[in-house]
């Protein structure tokens, strides 16, 4: 009964054990970095901030209201009458609003403004000791059209949209890096975890064979310089066991950092790492690319930003107009119900130019140098086509070399197996000594972890193809950019 107490015990506590570690798998990785990654989030938020902008922007082409109100006004100055030679003192006190709406024109860059301004006012001057009192109203129509430059409000927009689309594209691309550094993470704890279970196996065939070869010694049938170097195995095994455990705890924080997750949890490592070999088309892999990635877009944003500049550029020292046009109507009387029973208007209409003369050469040199600039944008994109391609033909010929270590791997791995079972063999026996049976047993600890390293470079390889190419040839369907990054009318 004692027994049976204990070995249910023994069962509850291993369960409560398993209940409390997570069981972690790749995909489940990924989702919670996609949540909780500090990467990724630094990127939304700063795909937020030009969305935000952008939206700014628009809103700021919409009509504008204002109002201005001056509740109390009063002045009192001594002022010189030219025309009588006469000093005299003035008072006044008002009170008014001011109501304006702008509408800014996208298409010429012109602003169309009405403003109403009503309020009452009270004058006295000691000059004529007379006082005025009366209400007052000016209602305005201002069209204001800049001539001969370029168009600011346009150029301002199309920057704004292209910053948005850059702020998407690398938010697209970080999730593709995301989806990357997450796999190398992963399967780095997985490795750490396989070299534990393989130091946990090593250290039990050790004690295995330290057992076989006490026994040999106490019966006499073994010399004690056996059991020495038996005892000598144990410990490394022990040794490295410990040193594995270091290192996959220290494996597991790594990844725990990058996902963001709660350093406090813990987890156990769930992964399938076996190979189906999947056909890829070098050629398909390349047009996707040079097609599709998002960095050739970027590229393209740069060198439009670069001719944005050189518009600006082109318009300094620049020969400028501007027109102005309003149309208006006043009128003021003591009674407020009688204002605009003579009322005044008052149209006005100005044109004015600016004529650059003579800038010693400035402006001719500024444009040279965004004229170089631009042609070195233009050379960065050519150089990023020539880099995808040959990322995508690195990719490919790894893939395929993985294929062949998978093999070799494999095939080494089997035969360390069958040659330790056979040395072990002899071991018993008592025909080969234990520190040539310990080299066989390093022999195929090395062997397994080369063949669990082999299987995982392959994914790796796979996994960067399908980045480098945006083509996922498991599924045999391309990646479309649109697909990683937040639309433009979310």
């Amino acid at each position: 009964m004692r027994k049976l107490i204990f070995l249910i015990s023994i069962i509850l506590l291993a369960v409560s054990e398993v209940k409390a570690q997570e069981i972690l798998t790749l995909e489940k990785a990924l989702a919670i970095a996609q949540a909780g990654s500090p990467d990724l989030q630094r990127s939304l938020l700063n795909l937020e901030r030009f969305s935000k902008s952008l939206e700014a922007q628009r809103a700021a082409l919409k009509s504008r209201f204002s109002l201005d109100v001056q509740p109390v006004g009063f002045s009192r100055n001594r002022r010189f009458d030219n025309r009588v030679s006469q000093w005299y003192t003035n008072e006044n006190f008002e009170t008014n609003a001011l109501f304006r709406v702008e509408q800014p024109i996208m298409l010429t860059d012109g602003t169309l403004s009405l403003t109403n301004e009503f309020g009452w006012q009270r004058s006295y001057s000691d000059a004529s000791d007379l006082e005025s009192k009366v209400f007052y109203n000016n209602l305005y129509l201002n069209f204001n059209q800049p001539l001969f430059t370029y168009n600011r409000l346009k150029l301002q927009m199309e920057e704004l949209e292209l910053n948005f689309e850059n702020a998407n594209l690398s938010y697209a691309m970080q999730r593709l890096n995301l989806e990357r550094n997450v796999t190398q993470f992963f399967y780095n704890v997985y490795m750490t975890q396989m070299n534990l279970n393989i130091a946990r196996e090593e250290l039990k065939n050790t004690q295995n064979s330290y057992g076989i070869i006490r026994n040999k010694v106490d019966a006499g049938l073994a010399a004690m310089e056996e059991l020495y170097q038996a005892e000598l195995n144990l410990a490394t095994s022990k040794s490295s066991l410990q040193d594995r455990e270091v290192a996959f705890e220290n494996a597991k924080d790594q990844l725990k950092l990058y996902l963001g997750m709660d350093l406090y949890d813990d987890f156990a490592i769930l992964a399938d790492v076996a190979v189906n070999p999947v056909p890829v088309d070098l050629e398909k892999a390349i047009d996707t690319g040079l097609n599709s990635r998002m960095e050739l877009r970027q590229r393209e944003i740069d060198i439009e930003s670069s001719m944005f500049e050189l518009v600006r550029t082109k318009s300094l020292n620049e020969f400028r107009g501007d027109v102005n046009l309003r149309l208006g109507i006043s009128g003021d009387d003591r009674n407020l119900d009688q204002i605009f029973n003579a009322p005044t208007n008052s149209p006005s209409v100005s044109v004015r130019f600016s004529i650059p003369l003579f800038d010693w050469g400035e402006k001719k040199a500024r444009i040279a140098a965004q004229e170089a600039a631009i042609q070195s944008q233009k050379l960065s994109y050519s150089e990023e086509q020539n880099q995808i391609i040959i990322g995508i033909r690195q990719a490919y010929r790894n893939l395929l070399n993985q294929l062949n270590q998978i093999e070799i791997a494999e095939q080494s791995k089997t035969n360390a197996q069958l040659t330790y079972e056979i040395n072990l063999e002899r071991y018993e026996n008592g025909d080969l000594t234990g520190m040539d049976l310990n080299l066989y047993q390093t022999q195929l600890s090395e062997r397994k972890i080369a063949y669990a390293q082999a299987l995982i470079n392959y994914k790796i390889e796979l996994l960067n193809l399908k980045i480098q190419s945006l083509y996922d040839f498991e599924k045999g369907e391309s990646i479309l950019p649109s697909e990683l990054y937040i639309n433009n009318n979310n």
